[in-house]
């Protein structure tokens, strides 16, 4: 709650939390023991609700991470399923009399995960785990789970969420048993959780954590926007580093084509980097190859086969130009900016830590002990205090000062994004640039249009292009003053090596002309 204040001052409107409830903490709270607690670690409810209600006074929307495709097996649920066969939690979880024979398929942490069904030896079934064997899944097929899953929201909302990021939601709608060997998704488990939260408080969302194919969007979305108010366009992320690996911007386009449908009331969330690995699974192999040469050579770099458990400024080592080019694409970019925390300030990763963990560092607040983050002697996951990213070098209070800061530039690119609604409620069109390393995007929206470009190869180019917009000339540079016009219908526009535009389509009159639909 301290730290609100600074949040604020970056200028987000929401803050997603993850896990926080009672946990044993094998997985950094992602197994969960309590779905109506805190962890005595970080607090109380009490504390909760006041972080909530300091929350709301600056505008602030608060989303937690909602974990409801397995338990932690420390929960009292498993706890009394294991111990009898009779008890009503039994079949709250997914067993198996004997080993499945698929039990060696499917496991989302390949390398490290043996298995997704393990025996219990006081059950003496096996049950079935799609993550680690400490996280028995929930059988989300029973409807009393699912009726406690509306439980553990309403619970939540009435203590000031505004709504949820949902964990692994292919996994949390499929069917789970010994006998399926192809998992069917119950989409119909969305449009409920949608309604329950719609009755409860209107303007609450779920933000989808669903890493599925663009031919399935719509239903998660729902045809009619009945389902997931939000989602993570996994799509556009793993084609934008191939892109940056690359200077190749089509993969990009087709991407951002591939996922350009979506109701009206729905919306994608744009980010680059998460608390999990980069995953680079919906690439081509080639295309994978090519962004794990560029950003994460080495063995220690990449995570089950199909990831780089990197941060985002170490990835592009460091380099200012590159590191302002990827945050004005997530920026500008068709959807919602989701930043991850530490990012305004270009914080690095311990490769030393196992596996997620080397980027989930604590936040680095200042040259204080252990960054600012903690008065204890000791901190549960070491803040990095070594090497350039070491707290000694990035940290907030340090680049506070700077005016020229990444921090400073982040608060100040925010602030005009809030400036520009045409992104995130207006059509896009991908511009014809006669270079494939630049990509020129236009946003119309009421009458209103937003123009930008971004060069991803590491020299200046000089591109030639039409706005597509007839009787406006003007292409007024929104950070800059180099502002462009047209000759003949053309603008003509030099970038720097990694350099990028943002332009508003006619003159700062704008908001005059802005039509009210």
């Amino acid at each position: 709650m301290r730290r609100l204040d600074y949040l604020h001052g970056l200028g987000i409107t929401a803050v997603w939390l993850m896990p926080f409830q009672t946990s044993p903490g094998k997985d950094d709270g992602y197994d969960i023991s309590d779905y109506y607690g805190v962890n005595p670690a970080y607090g109380t409810l009490g504390d909760f609700v006041e972080f909530t209600h300091a929350a709301k006074q600056r505008g602030i929307r608060v989303l937690i991470d909602l974990v409801v495709n397995h338990t932690s097996n420390e929960h009292r649920w498993f706890q009394e399923a294991r111990r009898d066969p009779n008890s009503k939690y039994r079949d709250w979880y997914v067993w198996s009399k004997k080993r499945p024979p698929n039990a060696d398929k499917g496991m989302v942490f390949p390398g490290v995960q043996k298995s997704t069904w393990t025996r219990d030896p006081v059950a003496k079934e096996w049950y079935f785990h799609r993550f680690y064997d400490f996280q028995p899944d929930l059988n989300t097929s029973n409807p009393a789970v699912r009726s406690e899953i509306l439980k553990i929201m309403g619970f939540w909302i009435q203590l000031g969420v505004s709504g949820f990021r949902m964990d692994a939601v292919p996994f949390v709608i499929s069917t789970k048993g010994p006998e399926v060997e192809k998992p069917t998704e119950q989409y119909e488990m969305l449009r409920s959780f949608r309604e329950f939260l719609q009755w409860r408080v209107g303007d609450s969302i779920i933000l989808a954590e669903a890493n599925v194919l663009p031919r399935t969007d719509m239903q998660y979305f729902g045809d009619d926007g009945d389902r997931m108010q939000m989602m993570f366009n996994f799509q556009v992320n793993q084609h934008l580093f191939y892109a940056l690996a690359s200077s190749d911007t089509r993969p990009l386009a087709k991407a951002m084509a591939k996922t350009e449908e979506r109701p009206e009331s729905a919306q994608w969330g744009i980010f680059l980097r998460n608390h999990d690995e980069l995953d680079l699974g919906r690439l081509s192999e080639k295309q994978r190859q090519a962004v794990f040469a560029a950003f994460g050579p080495n063995k220690e770099d990449q995570l089950y086969d199909r990831g780089i458990r990197r941060r985002l400024a170490p990835m592009l080592g460091g380099d200012r130009r590159r590191i302002e080019l990827a945050y004005s694409l997530m920026l500008t970019l068709p959807g919602t900016p989701v930043l991850r925390y530490g990012d305004e300030l270009g914080m690095g990763d311990d490769l030393t830590l196992p596996e997620r963990v080397c980027c989930r560092t604590p936040m680095q607040w200042s040259t204080e002990p252990h960054g600012g983050f903690t008065k204890s002697s000791k901190a549960v996951v070491p803040v990095i205090s070594a090497g350039p990213y070491g707290f000694q070098h990035i940290n907030a209070a340090e680049q506070r000062r700077d005016a020229n800061s990444l921090l400073n530039w982040m608060e100040r690119m925010i602030r005009m994004r809030k400036e520009v609604p045409e992104i995130g409620w207006g059509d896009f069109k991908v511009l014809n640039t006669g270079d494939n390393a630049v990509l020129g995007l236009r946003y119309d929206w009421r009458n209103n249009s937003v123009l930008f470009l971004h060069n991803f190869a590491d020299a200046p180019r000089e591109i030639v292009f039409a706005s597509g917009l007839k009787g406006h000339d003007d292409l007024i540079n929104l950070l800059a003053a180099d502002h462009s016009k047209a000759q003949k219908g053309k603008h003509r526009v030099c970038l720097d090596a990694y350099g990028y535009r943002w332009y508003r389509v006619g003159g700062l009159d704008y908001l005059l002309k802005r039509s009210e639909f």
